[in-house]
C-alpha cells in the first residue's frame, strides 16, 4: 500500500476521537502550553486501525470489514516533518487501535515521539494516547516527549465498559490515568526546586467519555467527570456524542444529539469554572435542557437573584449572570473603579446584552426600561440564538 493511501485511512480512522484536532498554544515553554490566544492545527492520526480489539461503538473494532493499515515509525515521522516544515500543521495528535498487544502499540507510538524530539529536533506540539493496559514504564516514558497525554476512559460505568468493550478492564484504564497524575504532580514539584528539572507532560492530561451509547444520564455523566478531574488532576473531560457507525445489538441505531454534547461541555465549564454545584444544574431532571443552556436555565429558574446592580455586585454574582463570562466580569469590576458603568459600556467590555439584559441593571435602571414584572419564564431564545452562541455563558 503506497504512503498516501495509508496517510488517507489512518487520518480518517481518528476522526472519531474528540480529544482535540487542534490546540491553544503559545510556544513549547513546557510551563506555557496551552494557554495562548491562538489555536494551531495538529496532525492528527492512527499509528495503525488494525484492532485485535471488538469494541461495539468503534469504527476499527476488529470485525469491521474496512481498509486497514499501519504506519512504520520512519513514514510517520517524515510525515509529521513534511507537514510541519510546510506550516500545515504546528503538531502531532497521536493515537492508535492495538495491534499485538497494547505494550507493542505502545513502544511504537513513543518510538515515533523519541525520534521526533531527540533525532529531528521536532519543537512542535505532542498530544500522545496512552493505550489502556500498558506497562508503567512505558507511560512514564511516554510523559517525557509528549506536551500532554490522555486515556480514553469511554463510559462512566464499568458495567457500560464491559457490555460495549469486552476486552478492556476497567483497572487497565484506570492504572494509566494514576500513574500519569502521579508523575505529573511530583514533576511540578521538581521543576519549582530545580531549575533544570523537566515537567512530565507539561499540557496536563485528559480523556474522553462516549454520550449516548449507553442509558447514563447527564448527571451521572458529570458526577463521574467531576471524580475524574478531583481524583487525577485532569486539564479536560471530551464529551463524545456516540456516532451509529456500527451496526450491533448492542447499540442504539441513532446517533446521540450534538446539542446534547454541547449542553454537557456548557455544565463542565460552569462546575470548574463558574463554581456552580452539579446539584444546582439538576434540581428538577437529571438531563440537561436542550432547548436552554444551562447557565440560563439556572437563572430562569431563580429569579429571586435577580437582576443584579453591574455597578456593586460581586465577581461571584457577575460570573452567575448569563452572557457574562469570566473575562467580561473582569473587565466590569476593573472598568467600574474609574465610573460607574451603562449599558453601552458593557457592550464595549463584550457582554451578550441579548441574553444579560434580562438579569441586570445598571445605575438601577433596566435595558430598554424593562419592567421587572415580564416574567423570566416567557422569554424566548430561538434556537438559532442558542446555536450562535454555543459556548457563551
Amino acid at each position: 500500500m503506497n504512503l498516501d493511501k495509508k496517510l488517507k485511512i489512518l487520518i480518517s480512522s481518528a476522526k472519531y476521537d474528540v480529544a482535540c484536532s487542534s490546540i491553544y498554544l503559545k510556544n513549547r515553554n513546557f510551563l506555557n502550553l496551552g494557554y495562548s490566544s491562538k489555536c494551531v492545527p495538529l496532525l492528527k492520526v492512527l499509528f495503525s486501525n488494525a484492532c485485535i480489539y471488538d469494541c461495539a461503538y468503534c469504527i476499527n473494532r476488529k470485525s469491521n470489514n474496512i481498509p486497514r493499515a499501519t504506519f512504520s515509525v520512519n513514514e510517520l515521522v517524515n510525515i509529521t516533518i513534511s507537514f510541519y516544515k510546510k506550516n500545515y500543521t504546528k503538531g502531532l495528535f497521536l493515537s492508535s487501535a492495538i495491534i499485538k498487544n497494547p505494550d507493542y502499540t505502545m513502544e511504537q507510538m513513543i518510538k515515533v515521539v523519541k525520534k521526533l524530539r531527540t533525532k529531528e529536533k521536532f519543537n512542535g506540539y505532542i498530544h500522545l494516547k496512552i493505550i489502556p493496559g500498558v506497562d508503567e514504564k512505558l507511560i512514564e516514558e511516554a510523559g517525557l516527549y509528549a506536551d500532554r497525554l490522555s486515556i480514553n476512559v469511554e463510559f462512566p460505568t464499568k458495567k457500560s465498559l464491559k457490555f460495549l468493550a469486552p476486552d478492556k478492564e476497567p483497572e487497565s484504564i484506570q492504572k494509566p490515568l494514576i500513574v500519569s497524575s502521579k508523575k505529573y504532580i511530583e514533576t511540578i514539584s521538581e521543576v519549582k526546586k530545580y531549575k533544570h528539572a523537566k515537567l512530565f507532560s507539561p499540557a496536563g492530561q485528559t480523556t474522553q467519555l462516549i454520550v449516548g451509547a449507553t442509558p447514563e444520564s447527564d448527571k451521572k455523566i458529570l458526577s463521574f467527570a467531576d471524580k475524574l478531574y478531583k481524583d487525577y488532576k485532569l486539564k479536560r473531560v471530551y464529551y463524545s456524542a456516540y456516532i451509529a457507525v456500527n451496526y450491533d445489538k448492542k447499540l442504539p441505531t441513532t446517533s446521540e444529539s450534538q446539542i446534547r454534547e454541547n449542553r454537557l461541555y456548557q455544565a463542565d465549564f460552569l462546575i470548574r469554572l463558574y463554581n456552580f454545584r452539579i446539584e444546582e444544574l439538576f434540581e428538577k431532571s437529571e438531563r440537561l435542557d436542550l432547548k436552554i443552556d444551562p447557565k440560563t436555565k439556572w437563572a430562569i429558574n431563580h429569579p429571586e437573584f435577580f437582576p443584579i446592580e453591574i455597578n456593586s455586585a460581586s465577581y461571584d454574582e457577575l460570573i452567575r449572570v448569563p452572557g457574562i463570562g469570566i473575562k467580561t466580569a473582569k473587565l466590569i469590576i476593573k472598568a467600574r473603579k474609574l465610573s460607574s458603568l451603562n449599558f453601552d459600556n458593557l457592550i464595549k467590555i463584550g457582554v451578550l446584552l441579548k441574553k444579560a439584559k434580562y438579569f441586570i441593571t445598571c445605575n438601577g435602571k433596566k435595558y430598554n426600561n424593562l419592567e421587572r414584572s415580564t416574567p423570566l419564564f416567557s422569554i424566548n431564545f430561538s434556537k438559532e440564538e442558542d446555536k450562535t452562541e454555543c459556548f457563551s455563558l
